[in-house]
Protein backbone atom coordinates (compact mmCIF):
# COMPACT_ATOMS: atom_id res chain seq x y z
CA UNK A 1 0.00 0.00 0.00
CA UNK A 2 2.62 2.31 -0.55
CA UNK A 3 0.87 4.38 -3.25
CA UNK A 4 -1.72 4.96 -0.88
CA UNK A 5 -2.38 8.85 -0.38
CA UNK A 6 -3.47 9.73 2.98
CA UNK A 7 -5.05 13.38 3.60
CA UNK A 8 -4.74 16.19 6.06
CA UNK A 9 -4.43 14.63 9.73
CA UNK A 10 -5.12 11.04 8.29
CA UNK A 11 -2.30 8.36 9.24
CA UNK A 12 -2.36 4.50 9.96
CA UNK A 13 -1.96 3.54 13.80
CA UNK A 14 -0.25 0.88 15.38
CA UNK A 15 -3.80 -1.39 15.03
CA UNK A 16 -3.79 -0.66 10.84
CA UNK A 17 -6.49 1.35 11.45
CA UNK A 18 -7.15 4.48 9.85
CA UNK A 19 -7.21 7.25 12.30
CA UNK A 20 -8.17 11.12 11.53
CA UNK A 21 -7.74 14.03 13.25
CA UNK A 22 -5.76 11.90 16.31
CA UNK A 23 -8.84 9.72 16.31
CA UNK A 24 -9.36 5.83 15.16
CA UNK A 25 -12.36 5.90 12.67
CA UNK A 26 -13.13 2.42 13.61
CA UNK A 27 -13.99 3.97 17.57
CA UNK A 28 -15.95 6.43 15.46
CA UNK A 29 -17.55 4.24 13.73
CA UNK A 30 -18.79 2.11 17.18
CA UNK A 31 -19.41 5.16 18.48
CA UNK A 32 -21.84 7.29 15.99
CA UNK A 33 -22.30 4.35 13.57
CA UNK A 34 -22.09 4.02 9.90
CA UNK A 35 -22.20 5.43 7.21
CA UNK A 36 -20.67 8.20 8.57
CA UNK A 37 -18.99 11.41 7.13
CA UNK A 38 -16.11 12.36 9.30
CA UNK A 39 -14.31 16.34 8.61
CA UNK A 40 -10.70 16.89 9.31
CA UNK A 41 -10.83 20.46 10.83
CA UNK A 42 -7.58 20.71 11.24
CA UNK A 43 -7.05 20.54 6.86
CA UNK A 44 -10.50 22.77 6.52
CA UNK A 45 -8.66 25.44 8.38
CA UNK A 46 -5.43 24.79 6.41
CA UNK A 47 -7.37 25.24 3.01
CA UNK A 48 -9.06 28.42 4.32
CA UNK A 49 -5.89 29.76 5.35
CA UNK A 50 -4.20 28.84 2.24
CA UNK A 51 -6.42 31.45 0.15
CA UNK A 52 -6.72 33.85 2.95
CA UNK A 53 -2.93 34.49 3.99
CA UNK A 54 -2.09 34.31 0.00
CA UNK A 55 -4.24 37.77 -0.20
CA UNK A 56 -2.92 39.03 3.17
CA UNK A 57 0.99 38.70 2.24
CA UNK A 58 0.07 40.16 -1.49
CA UNK A 59 -1.28 42.73 0.46
CA UNK A 60 -4.81 42.38 -2.02
CA UNK A 61 -7.79 43.80 -0.58
CA UNK A 62 -9.42 40.70 -0.55
CA UNK A 63 -12.65 38.73 0.27
CA UNK A 64 -12.70 34.56 0.05
CA UNK A 65 -15.82 33.70 0.11
CA UNK A 66 -16.67 30.21 1.29
CA UNK A 67 -19.44 28.48 -1.29
CA UNK A 68 -21.96 27.10 1.64
CA UNK A 69 -23.39 24.49 -1.05
CA UNK A 70 -20.69 22.27 -0.77
CA UNK A 71 -21.60 21.69 2.77
CA UNK A 72 -23.78 23.75 4.89
CA UNK A 73 -24.33 23.52 8.57
CA UNK A 74 -24.41 25.40 11.65
CA UNK A 75 -21.08 23.83 12.52
CA UNK A 76 -19.69 24.16 9.29
CA UNK A 77 -20.84 27.84 9.22
CA UNK A 78 -18.98 28.71 12.79
CA UNK A 79 -15.95 27.01 11.50
CA UNK A 80 -16.26 29.47 8.37
CA UNK A 81 -16.40 32.23 10.62
CA UNK A 82 -13.71 31.27 12.94
CA UNK A 83 -11.32 31.75 10.06
CA UNK A 84 -12.75 34.63 8.94
CA UNK A 85 -13.84 33.82 5.73
CA UNK A 86 -17.10 35.40 3.91
CA UNK A 87 -19.68 33.04 3.03
CA UNK A 88 -21.75 32.35 -0.13
CA UNK A 89 -25.35 31.56 0.16
CA UNK A 90 -28.02 30.43 -2.54
CA UNK A 91 -31.42 29.99 -0.73
CA UNK A 92 -33.61 31.31 2.13
CA UNK A 93 -32.62 27.89 3.58
CA UNK A 94 -28.17 28.13 3.17
CA UNK A 95 -29.27 32.00 4.33
CA UNK A 96 -30.96 31.01 7.37
CA UNK A 97 -28.91 28.30 8.72
CA UNK A 98 -25.97 31.36 8.10
CA UNK A 99 -27.99 33.57 10.26
CA UNK A 100 -28.59 30.40 13.18
CA UNK A 101 -25.09 29.71 13.35
CA UNK A 102 -24.79 33.55 13.95
CA UNK A 103 -22.71 34.15 10.68
CA UNK A 104 -22.32 38.37 10.40
CA UNK A 105 -25.04 39.34 7.81
CA UNK A 106 -22.32 41.75 5.88
CA UNK A 107 -19.78 39.27 5.22
CA UNK A 108 -23.01 36.66 3.32
CA UNK A 109 -23.33 37.15 -0.51
CA UNK A 110 -26.43 35.66 -1.99
CA UNK A 111 -26.12 33.82 -5.25
CA UNK A 112 -28.65 32.15 -7.79
CA UNK A 113 -30.32 32.44 -11.02
CA UNK A 114 -34.09 32.36 -9.69
CA UNK A 115 -34.26 34.13 -6.15
CA UNK A 116 -37.86 34.35 -5.23
CA UNK A 117 -39.50 37.60 -3.62
CA UNK A 118 -39.16 36.60 -0.30
CA UNK A 119 -35.80 35.37 -0.62
CA UNK A 120 -34.87 39.35 -1.84
CA UNK A 121 -37.30 39.80 0.85
CA UNK A 122 -35.36 38.50 3.40
CA UNK A 123 -31.58 39.29 2.62
CA UNK A 124 -32.44 43.27 2.60
CA UNK A 125 -34.17 42.83 5.70
CA UNK A 126 -30.86 40.94 7.12
CA UNK A 127 -29.42 43.39 5.57
CA UNK A 128 -26.63 41.04 4.10
CA UNK A 129 -23.35 42.30 2.20
CA UNK A 130 -24.03 41.59 -0.93
CA UNK A 131 -27.02 40.14 -3.63
CA UNK A 132 -25.09 39.14 -6.73
CA UNK A 133 -27.73 39.58 -9.24
CA UNK A 134 -28.32 36.98 -12.34
CA UNK A 135 -30.51 38.66 -14.88
CA UNK A 136 -32.55 41.69 -15.66
CA UNK A 137 -36.30 40.71 -14.13
CA UNK A 138 -34.41 40.27 -10.97
CA UNK A 139 -32.33 43.80 -11.10
CA UNK A 140 -35.90 45.26 -11.62
CA UNK A 141 -37.74 43.50 -8.76
CA UNK A 142 -34.44 43.81 -6.47
CA UNK A 143 -34.46 47.75 -7.05
CA UNK A 144 -37.95 48.16 -6.48
CA UNK A 145 -38.68 46.28 -3.26
CA UNK A 146 -35.36 48.09 -2.12
CA UNK A 147 -37.02 51.58 -3.21
CA UNK A 148 -40.30 50.30 -0.95
CA UNK A 149 -38.18 49.67 1.82
CA UNK A 150 -35.99 52.43 1.19
CA UNK A 151 -33.38 50.48 1.84
CA UNK A 152 -29.65 50.23 -0.58
CA UNK A 153 -28.29 46.81 -1.39
CA UNK A 154 -24.67 46.14 -2.75
CA UNK A 155 -25.07 44.32 -5.77
CA UNK A 156 -22.65 42.03 -8.29
CA UNK A 157 -23.55 41.21 -11.59
CA UNK A 158 -23.23 37.97 -12.47
CA UNK A 159 -21.84 38.01 -16.09
CA UNK A 160 -20.89 35.26 -18.55
CA UNK A 161 -17.28 36.24 -20.18
CA UNK A 162 -17.17 33.34 -23.03
CA UNK A 163 -14.78 31.37 -20.76
CA UNK A 164 -14.98 27.86 -19.92
CA UNK A 165 -13.08 25.94 -17.58
CA UNK A 166 -13.45 22.07 -16.78
CA UNK A 167 -10.12 20.25 -15.62
CA UNK A 168 -7.70 20.38 -17.89
CA UNK A 169 -9.31 21.97 -20.78
CA UNK A 170 -10.46 25.53 -21.40
CA UNK A 171 -12.45 26.99 -24.02
CA UNK A 172 -13.38 30.66 -25.43
CA UNK A 173 -16.44 30.97 -26.91
CA UNK A 174 -18.17 34.62 -28.57
CA UNK A 175 -21.61 33.33 -27.33
CA UNK A 176 -22.34 31.50 -24.13
CA UNK A 177 -25.26 28.97 -23.45
CA UNK A 178 -26.21 29.60 -19.79
CA UNK A 179 -28.70 29.36 -16.95
CA UNK A 180 -26.58 32.16 -15.31
CA UNK A 181 -25.92 35.70 -15.25
CA UNK A 182 -25.72 38.75 -18.33
CA UNK A 183 -23.92 38.43 -21.22
CA UNK A 184 -21.01 40.81 -21.11
CA UNK A 185 -20.69 40.97 -25.06
CA UNK A 186 -24.26 41.57 -26.13
CA UNK A 187 -25.11 44.64 -24.13
CA UNK A 188 -27.06 42.63 -21.91
CA UNK A 189 -24.49 43.70 -19.18
CA UNK A 190 -24.32 47.31 -19.73
CA UNK A 191 -27.63 47.83 -20.12
CA UNK A 192 -27.60 46.38 -16.39
CA UNK A 193 -24.60 48.46 -15.13
CA UNK A 194 -26.05 51.54 -16.56
CA UNK A 195 -29.71 50.84 -14.94
CA UNK A 196 -28.06 49.99 -11.88
CA UNK A 197 -26.32 52.89 -12.01
CA UNK A 198 -29.44 54.84 -12.07
CA UNK A 199 -31.54 53.33 -9.16
CA UNK A 200 -32.15 54.93 -5.73
CA UNK A 201 -32.18 51.06 -4.17
CA UNK A 202 -28.65 49.46 -5.90
CA UNK A 203 -25.29 50.01 -5.33
CA UNK A 204 -23.34 48.66 -8.29
CA UNK A 205 -19.88 46.79 -6.48
CA UNK A 206 -18.20 45.40 -9.64
CA UNK A 207 -18.71 41.98 -11.60
CA UNK A 208 -18.52 38.28 -10.93
CA UNK A 209 -18.34 35.20 -13.21
CA UNK A 210 -18.04 31.48 -12.29
CA UNK A 211 -17.04 29.34 -15.14
CA UNK A 212 -16.37 25.85 -13.89
CA UNK A 213 -15.97 23.56 -11.29
CA UNK A 214 -12.87 20.63 -10.24
CA UNK A 215 -10.53 23.35 -12.97
CA UNK A 216 -6.47 22.19 -12.47
CA UNK A 217 -4.94 25.10 -14.13
CA UNK A 218 -4.84 29.17 -13.59
CA UNK A 219 -5.42 29.70 -17.37
CA UNK A 220 -9.46 29.93 -17.34
CA UNK A 221 -9.60 32.70 -14.66
CA UNK A 222 -6.73 34.20 -16.21
CA UNK A 223 -8.61 34.70 -19.24
CA UNK A 224 -11.91 35.68 -17.22
CA UNK A 225 -9.76 38.23 -15.79
CA UNK A 226 -8.66 39.64 -18.53
CA UNK A 227 -11.94 39.82 -20.23
CA UNK A 228 -14.22 41.40 -17.42
CA UNK A 229 -10.95 43.50 -16.69
CA UNK A 230 -11.44 44.62 -20.43
CA UNK A 231 -14.72 45.58 -20.08
CA UNK A 232 -14.49 47.72 -17.25
CA UNK A 233 -12.01 49.72 -19.00
CA UNK A 234 -14.07 50.39 -21.16
CA UNK A 235 -17.16 51.25 -18.99
CA UNK A 236 -14.87 53.53 -16.92
CA UNK A 237 -14.22 54.92 -20.80
CA UNK A 238 -17.62 55.26 -21.71
CA UNK A 239 -19.43 55.85 -18.49
CA UNK A 240 -16.98 56.59 -15.74
CA UNK A 241 -17.83 53.34 -13.91
CA UNK A 242 -15.36 52.75 -11.42
CA UNK A 243 -15.83 49.00 -9.69
CA UNK A 244 -14.99 48.09 -6.23
CA UNK A 245 -15.16 44.80 -6.83
CA UNK A 246 -14.10 42.20 -9.40
CA UNK A 247 -15.32 38.16 -8.10
CA UNK A 248 -13.59 34.98 -9.87
CA UNK A 249 -15.58 32.87 -8.48
CA UNK A 250 -14.56 29.07 -7.35
CA UNK A 251 -13.90 25.81 -9.47
CA UNK A 252 -10.48 25.50 -7.78
CA UNK A 253 -10.29 21.36 -8.26
CA UNK A 254 -9.06 18.64 -5.47
CA UNK A 255 -7.48 15.41 -5.69
CA UNK A 256 -9.78 12.50 -5.58
CA UNK A 257 -7.89 10.02 -7.10
CA UNK A 258 -4.26 9.42 -8.46
CA UNK A 259 -5.56 10.85 -11.91
CA UNK A 260 -6.26 14.55 -10.49
CA UNK A 261 -3.05 16.84 -10.43
CA UNK A 262 -4.59 20.25 -8.37
CA UNK A 263 -2.18 23.28 -8.22
CA UNK A 264 -2.35 24.46 -3.91
CA UNK A 265 -4.82 27.56 -3.23
CA UNK A 266 -1.68 29.83 -3.08
CA UNK A 267 -0.73 29.41 -6.69
CA UNK A 268 -4.15 30.18 -8.03
CA UNK A 269 -4.53 33.57 -5.67
CA UNK A 270 -1.08 34.54 -6.89
CA UNK A 271 -1.86 34.29 -10.37
CA UNK A 272 -5.39 35.83 -10.85
CA UNK A 273 -3.58 38.85 -8.33
CA UNK A 274 -0.80 39.45 -10.61
CA UNK A 275 -2.59 39.32 -13.80
CA UNK A 276 -5.60 41.85 -12.32
CA UNK A 277 -3.31 43.78 -10.54
CA UNK A 278 -1.06 44.38 -14.18
CA UNK A 279 -4.76 44.98 -16.33
CA UNK A 280 -5.41 47.97 -13.60
CA UNK A 281 -2.12 49.62 -13.98
CA UNK A 282 -2.33 49.20 -17.49
CA UNK A 283 -5.92 50.39 -18.03
CA UNK A 284 -5.29 53.28 -16.13
CA UNK A 285 -8.18 51.63 -13.37
CA UNK A 286 -8.25 51.86 -9.81
CA UNK A 287 -7.33 47.89 -8.65
CA UNK A 288 -10.78 46.32 -7.60
CA UNK A 289 -11.01 44.16 -4.41
CA UNK A 290 -10.69 40.36 -5.62
CA UNK A 291 -13.16 38.00 -4.06
CA UNK A 292 -13.34 34.37 -4.55
CA UNK A 293 -15.89 31.66 -3.62
CA UNK A 294 -14.16 28.26 -2.96
CA UNK A 295 -16.76 25.56 -1.76
CA UNK A 296 -15.26 21.98 -3.00
CA UNK A 297 -11.75 23.31 -2.42
CA UNK A 298 -12.29 24.10 1.69
CA UNK A 299 -14.12 20.98 2.25
CA UNK A 300 -13.71 18.36 -0.47
CA UNK A 301 -10.46 16.22 0.86
CA UNK A 302 -11.40 16.73 4.34
CA UNK A 303 -14.41 14.48 4.27
CA UNK A 304 -14.19 10.55 5.00
CA UNK A 305 -17.63 8.49 4.59
CA UNK A 306 -16.84 5.11 6.83
CA UNK A 307 -19.58 2.36 5.71
CA UNK A 308 -20.10 -1.14 6.63
CA UNK A 309 -19.60 -3.92 4.50
CA UNK A 310 -22.48 -6.09 3.84
CA UNK A 311 -23.42 -8.54 1.13
CA UNK A 312 -21.02 -9.97 -1.97
CA UNK A 313 -21.43 -11.27 -5.11
CA UNK A 314 -19.05 -13.12 -7.24
CA UNK A 315 -20.30 -13.36 -10.93
CA UNK A 316 -17.05 -15.52 -12.18
CA UNK A 317 -14.69 -13.82 -14.74
CA UNK A 318 -16.87 -11.12 -14.88
CA UNK A 319 -17.47 -9.13 -11.59
CA UNK A 320 -17.37 -9.63 -7.94
CA UNK A 321 -19.68 -6.65 -5.95
CA UNK A 322 -19.20 -5.88 -2.14
CA UNK A 323 -22.20 -4.14 -1.21
CA UNK A 324 -21.98 -1.03 1.91
CA UNK A 325 -24.74 0.05 3.64
CA UNK A 326 -24.74 3.71 2.00
CA UNK A 327 -24.71 4.48 -1.49
CA UNK A 328 -26.32 7.52 -3.80
CA UNK A 329 -28.52 7.94 -0.49
CA UNK A 330 -25.24 9.67 0.72
CA UNK A 331 -23.14 10.40 -2.54
CA UNK A 332 -25.11 10.80 -5.29
CA UNK A 333 -22.42 12.50 -7.37
CA UNK A 334 -20.95 8.83 -8.83
CA UNK A 335 -24.59 8.23 -10.03
CA UNK A 336 -24.75 11.26 -11.27
CA UNK A 337 -21.68 12.39 -12.92
CA UNK A 338 -19.45 9.34 -12.98
CA UNK A 339 -17.67 10.79 -9.82
CA UNK A 340 -14.32 8.60 -9.08
CA UNK A 341 -13.38 8.37 -5.71
CA UNK A 342 -10.49 6.57 -3.93
CA UNK A 343 -11.36 3.87 -0.92
CA UNK A 344 -9.27 1.59 1.65
CA UNK A 345 -10.79 -0.50 4.40
CA UNK A 346 -10.41 1.44 7.23
CA UNK A 347 -9.81 -1.79 10.32
CA UNK A 348 -6.89 -3.12 7.17
CA UNK A 349 -5.63 -0.29 5.72
CA UNK A 350 -1.90 -2.47 5.33
CA UNK A 351 -3.49 -5.62 4.40
CA UNK A 352 -2.61 -6.47 0.60
CA UNK A 353 -4.95 -6.14 -2.05
CA UNK A 354 -6.02 -9.55 -3.44
CA UNK A 355 -8.92 -8.72 -5.35
CA UNK A 356 -10.55 -5.76 -7.66
CA UNK A 357 -14.44 -5.56 -6.78
CA UNK A 358 -16.86 -2.98 -7.23
CA UNK A 359 -18.73 -1.27 -4.23
CA UNK A 360 -22.87 -1.56 -4.58
CA UNK A 361 -24.78 1.12 -2.49
CA UNK A 362 -28.08 -0.62 -0.84
CA UNK A 363 -30.36 1.77 -2.84
CA UNK A 364 -32.77 -0.38 -5.18
CA UNK A 365 -30.98 1.07 -8.11
CA UNK A 366 -28.74 -0.60 -10.99
CA UNK A 367 -26.91 3.09 -11.21
CA UNK A 368 -25.96 2.96 -7.12
CA UNK A 369 -22.37 2.40 -7.65
CA UNK A 370 -19.89 3.98 -5.65
CA UNK A 371 -16.77 2.64 -7.16
CA UNK A 372 -15.51 0.46 -9.60
CA UNK A 373 -13.21 -1.91 -9.96
CA UNK A 374 -11.31 -1.55 -6.46
CA UNK A 375 -8.41 -3.01 -5.14
CA UNK A 376 -9.32 -4.71 -1.84
CA UNK A 377 -8.20 -7.56 0.56
CA UNK A 378 -10.68 -10.40 0.35
CA UNK A 379 -13.72 -8.33 3.20
CA UNK A 380 -15.99 -9.81 5.03
CA UNK A 381 -19.30 -8.35 7.38
CA UNK A 382 -16.68 -7.43 10.32
CA UNK A 383 -15.11 -4.67 7.83
CA UNK A 384 -15.34 -1.10 7.16
CA UNK A 385 -14.68 0.89 4.00
CA UNK A 386 -13.66 4.70 4.28
CA UNK A 387 -14.17 6.08 1.26
CA UNK A 388 -11.95 9.52 0.67
CA UNK A 389 -12.99 13.31 -0.24
CA UNK A 390 -16.46 12.88 0.32
CA UNK A 391 -16.61 16.68 2.08
CA UNK A 392 -18.36 18.21 -0.55
CA UNK A 393 -21.13 17.73 -2.12
CA UNK A 394 -21.82 14.71 -0.04
CA UNK A 395 -24.48 15.05 2.92
CA UNK A 396 -25.10 18.64 0.90
CA UNK A 397 -26.85 16.37 -1.69
CA UNK A 398 -27.92 13.40 0.68
CA UNK A 399 -31.49 12.16 0.44
CA UNK A 400 -34.36 10.02 1.54
CA UNK A 401 -34.39 7.56 -1.41
CA UNK A 402 -35.68 4.37 -0.48
CA UNK A 403 -36.61 5.85 2.99
CA UNK A 404 -32.86 5.60 3.80
CA UNK A 405 -32.22 8.26 6.57
CA UNK A 406 -29.31 10.52 6.22
CA UNK A 407 -25.86 10.02 8.11
CA UNK A 408 -24.19 11.32 11.14
CA UNK A 409 -21.65 13.97 10.67
CA UNK A 410 -18.71 13.89 12.90
CA UNK A 411 -16.02 17.10 13.61
CA UNK A 412 -12.85 16.08 14.27
CA UNK A 413 -9.68 17.90 15.65
CA UNK A 414 -6.87 17.61 17.68
CA UNK A 415 -8.01 13.74 19.27
CA UNK A 416 -11.25 15.30 20.00
CA UNK A 417 -14.60 14.47 18.37
CA UNK A 418 -17.76 16.52 17.88
CA UNK A 419 -21.48 14.88 16.64
CA UNK A 420 -22.32 18.35 14.20
CA UNK A 421 -25.87 16.28 12.29
CA UNK A 422 -27.30 13.52 14.11
CA UNK A 423 -27.83 10.53 12.26
CA UNK A 424 -31.41 11.15 10.92
CA UNK A 425 -34.10 8.65 12.89
CA UNK A 426 -36.98 6.46 11.93
CA UNK A 427 -39.47 8.99 13.38
CA UNK A 428 -37.73 12.16 11.23
CA UNK A 429 -38.38 9.97 8.07
CA UNK A 430 -42.52 10.38 8.59
CA UNK A 431 -42.44 13.89 10.55
CA UNK A 432 -43.91 15.83 7.79
CA UNK A 433 -45.90 13.31 6.65
CA UNK A 434 -50.13 13.56 7.50
CA UNK A 435 -52.79 10.69 7.39
CA UNK A 436 -54.55 10.14 4.46
CA UNK A 437 -57.99 9.21 6.58
CA UNK A 438 -56.77 8.72 10.32
CA UNK A 439 -53.84 8.96 12.40
CA UNK A 440 -50.68 6.91 12.24
CA UNK A 441 -50.79 4.17 14.45
CA UNK A 442 -47.55 4.45 16.16
CA UNK A 443 -46.43 0.70 16.58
Amino acid sequence: MDSMYLYGTSKVNEQGHLEIGGIDTIKLAEKYGTPLYIYDVNLIRERARGFKQTFDRLGVPSQVAYASKAFSSIAMIQLVEEEGLSLDVVSSGELFTALSAGFPPERIHFHGNNKSIDELEMAIDEEIGCIVVDNEQELRTLSRICELKNKVMPILLRVTPGVEAHTHDYIVTGQEDSKFGFHLDNGQAEKAMLFAGKSKGIELLGLHCHIGSQIFETTGFLLAAEKLMTKLKEWNDKFGFQAKVLNLGGGFGIRYTAEDTPLPAANYVEEIVVSVKGLSEQFGLELPEIWIEPGRSLVGDAGTTIYRIGSTKDIPNVRKYVAVDGGMSDNIRPALYSAKYDAVLANRVYDQPEEKVSIAGKCCESGDMLIWDLPLPKTTSDDLLAVFCTGAYGYAMANNYNRIQRPAVVFVEDGQDRLVIKRESLQDLIKLDLPLKEAAVKK
